[in-house]
């Protein structure tokens, strides 16, 4: 039990990293926002399993489960409005030259 929680715990450092990297490096809002959400979203995902096994109680993993559903859907909201609010603002999505 300690290994899983070692494998799936420790990697969402890296996928927090990349994300904050992809924020700092990408050239336009919607390719920083795909970057942000995919990375934000699946380190969550890394310490609620690895999180799961150590809990004692049936109700307590399900309270993960849920808030982790709630965060990705709160993450897929928030960058469709941004997204959005930089399509009105006439703000044209970055393309390779």
């Amino acid at each position: 039990m300690e290994s899983l929680h070692r494998c799936s715990v420790k990697p969402r450092l890296r996928f927090f990293a990349a994300g904050t990297l992809g924020l700092l490096r990408f050239p336009d809002v919607f390719t920083r926002l795909h970057a942000l959400t995919k990375a934000d979203n699946l380190g969550l995902g890394l310490i609620v399993l690895g999180l799961l096994p150590q809990v004692g109680e049936a109700g307590l993993a399900i309270k993960m489960l849920i808030v982790w559903g709630l965060a990705l859907a709160a993450a897929a909201c928030a960058a469709h409005i941004v997204a959005r609010a930089a399509l009105d603002a006439r703000i044209k999505p970055w393309r390779r030259e």
